[in-house]
């Protein structure tokens, strides 16, 4: 085997005869043996330093050399086989879901919102007349926060395990067969409902369970080692293990821990604003002024450091809007999404700061909780302000300067953008270190990123968990109760579509 690049300009399609003209050469065969040499696309991305190029990494193999594939393993009917409860339908709990599927035993599968179709209908509620059910919104319900949030794969680490099997499992379920190739994977919010729809539609084929609107309100460990979990409804369900797989913002989770005593401990996360510029100014600016339509809706990701914290771009939505991601009355907080074809005249991205427990000493005396509850007293400061889910919003060189916005340009948030003293709202910890970083990345590395057409709205606060569950690192067990197994984003683990899911699959494995 033979690993070769080539490249083409944007708009066109690198063809077959190109690619076996450049095998032939690299591999120094005669150009009778063209047809014999096998090939595969393993990666493709955008250059943009001089001419907007493509660049394609393929993998050549002679005649007489084997070209391995990736072969998915076959489900078994789980009808009848042992239960594994699965708490939550995010990518964590349904990649579980399917790999237990492989190992012949049955997921059962509870789900606090509802289907992926029907929580839509809570979403536009939620964005349209500010009703929040806490329960479905845009972080909970079937497919979990993701779904709705831009579906992309940033992962390709395989540090966490072998991401093909996530790839090809997207792909199987109605994903385009691109994201297996392209160095920025995208599937689009528009897409992926019907991806998590084929999923549950083939857990439940093979004999595995769906619960929806169940929300577990108590874990109890009997004496036999087994688990009874209660829902919501008041029903109960047994198993012998439990993956809890709740994403990061099912506060009540790491409560209900805290009160049975069972360890958690508060994590780092990092909190910011939305930012919002025209797209068409990001397209000139990473295209260096040479954007054309035909060209991929332009993105871009920055970190840096600032007095001993990062600052750094997060979930990055190209040609995307702006949504309401509250999960409780009385909260105000911002996300983002893109629909596939990535066509909104906006673009968005949270641009957060690291914070740590030590950064806010007196939330302490919450122990475990501290973060958690700096969080939620953030965002309920943000809904104070405009009494609604209207966002605080000010101009970015304004915020920078500490002087009021004298107006604000549109905006794609659809429940509007409220004339706010942003950099004051914020704590202050986070305002100072955006104040020196908008500057600092449009003066080196996004020229005309600083602007005041760029838009920040609050608060982008949902960036990962500020809670931890702690697991063995070895039988991936929550370190005092055998059989449950803290997973994916809410346990601390994980940071996206991809990386939940990889947490997800090696709890199941270790089942």
């Amino acid at each position: 085997m033979k690993e070769i690049e080539i490249t083409c300009k944007l708009g066109k399609e690198l063809s077959e005869e190109e690619i076996r003209n450049a095998a032939i050469k690299a591999l120094g065969l005669s150009p009778k043996a063209q047809t014999q040499v096998r090939y595969r696309i393993m990666r493709r991305s955008i250059d943009a330093r001089n001419d907007i190029l493509y660049r394609y990494r393929i993998e050549l193999y002679k005649p007489d050399e084997v070209m391995p594939e990736y072969v998915l393993e076959e489900y078994k009917d789980v009808s009848a086989a042992e239960p594994v409860i699965i708490v939550g339908a995010g990518p964590a709990g349904m990649f579980a879901a399917l790999r237990l599927l492989m190992r012949g035993l049955k997921p059962v599968i509870l789900e606090r919102g509802k289907d992926v179709h029907a929580r839509k209908y809570d979403m536009a509620k939620l964005s349209r007349e500010g009703l929040v059910n806490p329960d479905s919104n845009y972080c909970f319900g079937e497919g979990g926060a993701g779904t709705f949030s831009d579906g992309k794969l940033y992962t390709r680490s395989s540090k966490r395990g072998d991401i093909r099997e996530v790839l090809h499992q997207l792909v199987r379920f109605g994903a385009d067969p691109s994201i297996l190739i392209d160095a920025h994977p995208h599937i689009g919010s528009d897409k992926l409902p019907v991806v998590v729809e084929n999923i549950r539609k083939c857990i439940t084929e093979y004999g595995g369970e769906y619960h929806f609107d169940s929300r577990v309100t108590d874990i109890a460990k009997k004496g036999d080692g087994s688990f009874d979990v209660t829902v919501s409804s008041g029903e109960v369900y047994s198993s012998r293990k439990v993956i809890l797989a709740t994403g990061h913002s099912a506060r009540d989770i790491y409560e209900m821990f805290d009160r049975k005593g069972w360890e958690i401990q508060a994590k780092g996360f990092a909190l910011g604003v939305r930012v919002e510029h025209p797209q068409s100014l990001i397209n000139k600016i990473q295209y260096h002024g040479k954007y054309q339509p035909f060209m991929p809706t332009a993105e871009y990701s920055f970190v840096t450091q600032i007095e001993g914290r990062g600052v750094f771009s997060f979930c990055m939505c190209p040609g995307g809007i702006l949504v309401p991601a509250a999960t409780a009355e009385g909260e105000l907080v911002l996300n983002g999404m893109s629909n596939s074809a990535r066509n909104s005249k906006w673009a968005n991205s949270g641009v957060v700061v690291q914070i740590e427990p030590e950064d806010f000493p007196e939330y302490a005396k919450h122990g475990p909780l501290a973060l958690l509850q700096f969080q939620k007293d953030v965002e309920r400061r943000m809904f104070e302000y405009t009494g609604s889910l209207k966002a605080p919003a000010q101009r970015m060189m304004d915020f920078c300067r500490r002087i009021p916005s004298s107006g604000l340009p549109q905006t794609s948030y659809h429940p509007g953008a409220a004339n706010a003293p942003l950099h004051e709202l914020l704590p202050e910890h986070v305002s100072l270190r955006l104040k020196y970083a908008f500057p600092q990345i449009g003066n080196k590395k996004m020229h005309g990123y600083y602007t005041n057409d760029a838009l920040l709205l609050g608060v982008e606060s949902r960036t990962s968990s500020p809670v931890r569950i702690p697991r063995d690192p070895d039988t991936l067990e929550h370190t005092q109760i055998a059989g449950l197994y803290p997973c994916g984003e809410g346990a601390g683990y994980a940071g996206g579509i991809v990386s939940s899911a990889l947490d997800g699959i090696n709890c199941a494995a270790k089942i």
